[in-house]
């Protein structure tokens, strides 16, 4: 391993327990990072400020960086991109928690450690000057490449702050225009304007001479994933909520009993609000299963509560996360299982097509969601999980989920093989829609109360604006009022609606 450190955008010291390294002090630090891969291909190049050289974890990089196609990096202060960044950035990426392992491109210059082959392929990357920008640039074009970046808190021994860089924003609307489609800087310039109340056309005009870096091409796919430490998941139960679907929750049960790896325990919740209602599940008991069934039967309507139910009961390693209209081949379990042993996760969620349906990548990266219809998770990172029932009947249930397990450290990757057909079944003949409390109100809410609870519990101040700003625009497409003015209050009323009611549903226990 070699150990850089730098100050003032410039390495001042390598260190390599194998050799002397010769570098040019006069070259930026990603000149010299890149020089150094060029020089040793196969090698792990780690950075640090020279201010927390006392603090660098040199012995803990070996187990944290479990491989080759990574990317770790922290900053106790914050990030370098400021905070303005929400107003075009919607995703799980920004709101970075620093005391977890937690994934995002948001990289730093404060410590961090690569692999010389991740920046032999970002070599058409241009350096620059600014380390920071140079890191957050190739995080943010590899990682949906499949390079796996984290904001890694035990790269440093304690929390102890010194300085920390910071960007302006000519560097915001720079970065914006060479890693967004144009029309975001535009729009982050309204954002500012609207709710900061300040005019940075200057670094607007500015970036629009910076040529977009959103097509360099990067070629990852030869760097090594694999994880030499795993150990292989060898206790499985499976989570399937169901209602109204007798059929389809046998076929997949046959399914599941085809398996080459038999899972150990199949937790079903089934649900039939309907009064004086009982089981019509009959087969689970008068068949025979090469697993132990364990049934609930609820007339409380509600796959979160189901799912929690069924969360109660689990007593395997890991838990597969179900449908109940699903297919999945004889050897799903068993790859999923080689897979997750291979790259050692803790959460993934398998590719899920209808029929007719072909995949459109077949990368492993950090997802941005959570299937809960079709995920494998370590039952370990379940213990304070749960499916909040604010989002009951409603959308966001299952980012919420995936929310919680990456608030405690546990990533969510995207597994593309094998893959899960789902057959998107009608819902069953006893279904009766549920009357949402806002569903009579004069002004109905926009967007929906559990959207914006979501975006409360789990995104920033920016991005919730950013958000209103970007429905505005696509919901005034789609509805009948034309006058703008007339649309802007009918708007804001309704937004407020929505702030109303998740409010509600956000001050309301979880059962």
């Amino acid at each position: 391993m070699i150990v850089a450190y730098h100050s003032d955008n410039k390495i001042i010291e390598v260190q390599s327990s194998a050799q002397n390294i010769d570098f040019d002090a006069n070259q930026s630090i990603a000149v010299v990072l890149q020089r150094l891969a060029v020089q040793f291909p196969e090698e792990i190049i780690a950075w640090c400020h020279i201010e927390y050289k006392p603090n660098l974890n040199i012995e803990a990089i070996s187990s944290l960086f479990h491989h080759n196609k990574m990317l770790l990096s922290y900053n106790p202060n914050g990030n370098f991109l400021n905070d303005a960044l929400g107003y075009v950035e919607d995703s799980l990426f920004v709101n970075v928690k620093k005391d977890v392992r937690y994934a995002t491109w948001q990289m730093s210059s404060i410590v961090g450690v690569i692999h010389t082959s991740v920046l032999l392929a970002a070599k058409k990357i241009k350096p620059g000057k600014d380390f920071d920008y140079y890191l957050n640039s190739v995080a943010k074009i590899a990682m949906p490449l499949g390079l796996l970046c984290y904001s890694e808190p035990r790269l440093l021994k304690n929390q102890e702050s010194h300085f920390s860089p910071k960007a302006d924003n000519l560097t915001l609307f720079r970065f914006v225009k060479q890693h967004y489609k144009v029309q975001w800087i535009f729009l982050l310039l309204l954002n500012f304007m609207m709710y900061q109340k300040r005019f940075p056309m200057i670094a607007m005009i500015s970036a629009l001479f910076y040529k977009s870096r959103t097509k360099i091409p990067l070629h990852l796919e030869g760097i090594e994933m694999s994880f030499k430490d795993s150990i292989a998941p060898s206790v499985i139960d499976v989570i399937i909520p169901t209602i109204g679907r007798k059929k389809y929750l046998y076929d997949f049960l046959s399914d599941l009993k085809q398996q080459t790896f038999l899972p150990s325990n199949v937790i079903i919740v089934e649900q039939n609000p309907m009064p004086g209602s009982v089981s019509e599940l009959e087969y689970l008991t008068e068949e025979s299963w090469p697993f132990t069934i364990k049934h609930t039967f609820t007339q409380q309507a509600g796959v979160c509560n189901a799912r929690n139910l069924a969360l109660d009961q689990i007593t395997g390693e890991w838990v597969f996360f179900a449908d109940d209209d699903i297919r999945i081949e004889p050897d799903f379990i068993q790859k999923t299982i080689l897979n997750i042993h291979h790259i050692s996760a803790k959460a993934v969620s398998i590719a899920c097509f209808q029929k007719g349906e072909k995949p459109l990548c077949n990368t492993i990266f950090q997802w941005v969601g959570f299937g809960s219809g079709c995920s494998f998770v370590l039952a370990e990172s379940l213990k304070d999980c749960r499916f909040s029932t604010g989002y009951e009947f409603g959308f966001g249930e299952d980012g919420d989920f995936g929310m919680q397990l990456r608030n405690q450290g546990c990533d969510v990757l995207y597994l593309p093989q094998p893959f899960i057909t789902h057959l998107k079944a009608p819902i069953g003949g006893f279904r009766t829609k549920p009357v949402l409390r806002w569903q009579t109100d004069v002004i109905q809410p926009k967007p929906s109360p559990t959207v914006m609870l979501f975006l409360l519990e789990h995104r920033t101040k920016q991005q919730l604006f950013g958000y209103k700003t970007t429905l505005f625009f696509k919901y005034y497409k789609r509805q009948k009022t034309k006058n703008p003015i007339q649309y802007y209050n009918t708007f804001q009323d309704q937004w407020m609606q929505s702030l109303h009611w998740a409010n509600v549903l956000k001050n309301e226990p979880s059962l």
